[in-house]
């Protein structure tokens, strides 16, 4: 046989065997391209409160459910947290102070029937004031005309006890896919038959592909005690690499203490225990805020080094300290600061009775009267029984113990994402909650803005949906940015501003600050609004500024105009007062 015939003999079984391999390849992508992708309507990847609750809220909705395929992806167990069970008389340490538009919205979901109503406690009364100087600011649920009994300004309740209902009220709700313990591996675009539909890689093997994915921050993982740690889609997530979306922000250089106390119920000639407690001090607000009868919970924002050796002291000595921080002047908090930070830096510990003996002495020498609730190193838990010291409502009761493994801290930062929509390539994503923003948690804003996010959203879809619109699109989901960005921006820019003004005891600042805020303290009307319009009345008011813009407005010029405070009060007077619109929706930590 000649070379010729050998070679064209090779070529034609060369050819032969390229074209059966291209048939082959190509009936076994033409039969797994439908089998390859699970599609799906709304992908939610992040299984925290806000996106338990977004989920929620579309399966609430009959005619959602009968036209929408919803999954919801974690990478945490969320059984852990559907069938948490705490023992009799405990508290996590996470809480979040609800607004009554918050509350009415997860009510309208039908969630809030599967939350333990027990395990929250209203909020009636807000006690605010200047470490430095004193200056007060106090909130009554009555100023609003909300005397209906356990409404309150706001609701304190335990996070895992939100989770917990919402993950009960998906339970009673199959058209919603649940993926929890499942990992997203990568998202890549569709490029075939969708045109442009993100594609989510499972670390299970399933791939969705989804009309509109939505990342909803921060999972709130698998530990029932320890504040929540970046999970399966936090700031670096596939999801914000995948929308290409940048985010600007800066750490605070602070750390915020987290604890359950305990300590001994109101008398019977006070009030419940349903009195928020805030006191600005140079290194940080503190935070005392109701959870029941005889147990609150603490959120002590400070420096890294204090949060540090604070930690390290014996439990007793935090309580002690804790105690103090509510009730002495400022230049003693900072000895017994730099007391304790000394001794951490030694490796040593101050021991709880020497640290009460520093605070006796301490409190003789400010001439503090031992029968006041100013008085705090000898704690007699049998007083409370019989008629109390004249000031006993003007700060919070006393701390006997904090409950056993609830004491944590972790760094508090600003972040900000640039734009809550993905376009172009990485269009059909949209960004609600955590993965949208990080606030200080001084005023509160973390879920209350998440939640706010997530009611906005669900409603343009499902108008979206009911005029026959792509729910995925840019036009569909630009209301919600519009709506979003905005109201979230001008919050966080208040908090931030009022973290900076109280982290200084400058005179002349702590002066305006001051008079800003008891100006402020007397006018009922004004502060009356601002309640209004911070959510305080339910979810009517939600989209209501005006009254605020009003108000801030008013008390501005009332700082401005003050003798000596007229080069730096325009900016002073605006902060506080819009610094105080977010701290009137009740502390709570993100």
């Amino acid at each position: 046989m000649s070379l010729t015939l050998r070679n064209t003999r090779s070529c034609r079984f060369a050819s032969t065997t390229f074209r059966r391999a291209a048939a082959h390849q190509s009936r076994r992508f033409a039969s797994t391209d439908q089998k390859k992708y699970e599609d799906c309507d709304v992908v939610i990847v992040g299984g925290g409160p806000a996106g338990l609750a977004l989920a929620s809220a579309l399966g609430s909705s009959q005619y959602i459910r009968e036209n929408l395929k919803i999954a919801l992806v974690e990478a945490g167990d969320l059984t852990k947290i559907q069938h948490w069970v705490p023992a009799p008389g405990t508290y996590s340490n996470r809480v979040s102070s609800l607004t009554n538009a918050s509350t009415g919205f997860i009510k309208e979901t039908g969630a809030w029937s599967y939350v333990d109503e027990k395990r929250t406690c209203p909020i009636e009364e807000m006690e605010v004031w200047d470490g430095v100087s004193d200056a007060r600011i106090s909130f009554s649920a009555a100023e609003m005309g909300l005397e209906t009994p356990g409404v309150g300004m706001a609701r304190l309740t335990e996070n895992l006890n939100l989770q917990r209902g919402l993950l009960r009220h998906l339970q009673e709700i199959p058209e919603v896919q649940l993926l929890q313990k499942t990992k997203v591996q990568s998202i890549t675009k569709d490029e075939e038959v969708r045109g442009g539909w993100p594609v989510v890689h499972l670390d299970n093997g399933r791939t969705l592909r989804a009309r509109l994915l939505v990342s909803s921050g921060l999972q709130y993982g698998t530990s029932l005690l320890t504040p929540a740690k970046v999970g399966a889609d936090g700031f670096n997530s596939p999801v914000r690499s995948y929308a290409n979306i940048s985010s600007f922000g800066w750490s605070y250089n602070t750390q915020a203490i987290v604890a359950t106390m305990s300590h001994p119920p109101r008398g019977a000639f006070e009030g419940p225990n349903t009195t928020a407690y805030q006191r600005f001090l140079p290194t940080g607000p503190i935070a005392f805020l109701p959870l029941s009868s005889t147990t609150s919970s603490l959120v002590w924002s400070t420096k890294p080094p204090l949060a540090a050796a604070l930690q390290a002291c014996a439990p007793a000595v935090l309580a002690s300290m804790i105690n103090a921080a509510f009730r002495l002047p400022e230049i003693s908090i900072r000895y017994l600061h730099k007391r304790i930070l000394e001794a951490h830096a030694a490796g040593a510990s101050i021991a709880p009775s020497e640290i009460q003996q520093e605070i006796y002495w301490r409190e003789q020498s400010h001439a503090i009267d031992q029968t006041s609730a100013y008085a705090s190193a000898v704690i007699k838990p049998s007083e409370s029984v019989g008629i109390p010291a004249a000031d006993s409502e003007a700060v919070p009761p006393l701390v006997t113990s904090l409950q056993l493994g609830t004491i944590a801290s972790f760094p508090l930062r600003f972040n900000h994402a640039e734009s809550y929509i993905g376009e172009g390539a990485s269009s059909r994503t949209v960004l609600v909650g955590d993965a949208a923003h990080t606030v200080h948690p001084l005023a509160g804003q973390g879920l209350n803005m998440g939640l706010s996010d997530v009611e906005c959203l669900a409603r343009c879809i499902r108008e979206a949906l009911a005029q026959g619109a792509d729910i995925g699109s840019y036009t569909t989901l630009l209301p919600y940015a519009q709506e979003r960005y905005l109201a979230n921006h001008t919050l966080m820019a208040a908090v931030d501003k009022l973290h900076k003004l109280y982290s200084t005891d400058a005179a002349p600042v702590v002066w305006a600050r001051s008079m800003g805020l008891e100006v402020l303290n007397e006018l009922d009307s004004i502060k009356a609004a601002i309640m209004m319009s911070a959510g305080a009345q339910g979810i009517a008011t939600r989209h209501n500024s005006s009254a605020w813009n009003i108000a801030a407005k008013g008390v501005e010029n009332v700082v401005a105009t003050a003798s000596g405070v007229k080069m730096v009060g325009s900016a002073i007077g605006g902060a506080v007062v819009a610094g105080l619109q977010g701290l009137l929706k009740g502390p709570q930590l993100k």
